[in-house]
């Protein structure tokens, strides 16, 4: 499929979202070589789920069409899966040698510019690329105002809209100590 054909098929899918009282006009695709791997809509008013957005949907999706046997790390099925390690990427200010694979090689199509939450997915599935058709200004014009996250995220935490402090830093100590003393942790 071409990229106009895959934004047509999230455009689509955020029009039936909207139809079926599933959520707002959100619709997203993820594609591999112009193949679509995985779908998702907006189902927030289906679910009451605030997560329930179409990124995360279609990521989810893929996840698990990509994992059919529904591998972990101990398993024979790892190397096949999005848990699979491969090497970080020439540049990457990564710390570690190796990531698990997630959904590399892969772009997500996406009827409207991803949110903050949809947007650190991405990041964190590692996805190549995101297209979307309707920007902020568009998002924010039918009362889905997103800005004010993307600003508040570059406030020191005393100054942001919700209040945010650490307490007991010891016990996150032991929990981080945990994990870099594992010698076979799996970096994902």
């Amino acid at each position: 499929m071409t990229p106009d054909e895959l934004m047509n098929e999230a455009c689509r899918l955020a029009i039936e979202s909207v139809t079926n009282n599933w959520g707002g006009p959100f619709g997203a695709v993820i594609a591999r070589d112009g193949e679509i791997v995985a779908r998702g809509q907006n189902r927030v008013l289906l679910t009451g789920d605030v997560t329930a957005h179409a990124e995360i949907e279609a990521i989810r999706k893929a996840v698990q069409v990509l994992n059919a046997e529904a591998p972990s790390i101990a398993d024979e099925h790892r190397n096949e899966s999005t848990l699979a390690l491969i090497p970080r990427p020439e540049g990457s200010p990564d710390t570690f040698p190796e990531r698990a694979r997630m959904l590399t090689g892969m772009e997500i199509y996406v009827s409207g510019v991803p949110c903050p939450m949809c947007m650190s997915a991405v990041y964190w599935s590692r996805l190549d690329a995101v297209y979307f058709a309707s920007d902020l200004a568009a998002t924010s014009g039918i009362g889905f105002d997103d800005a004010f996250q993307y600003e508040d995220f570059t406030r020191p935490l005393a100054d942001r809209s919700i209040k945010i402090e650490q307490i007991r830093p010891d016990l996150g100590a032991a929990a981080y100590a945990t994990w870099a003393a594992k010698p076979d942790k799996h970096p994902y």
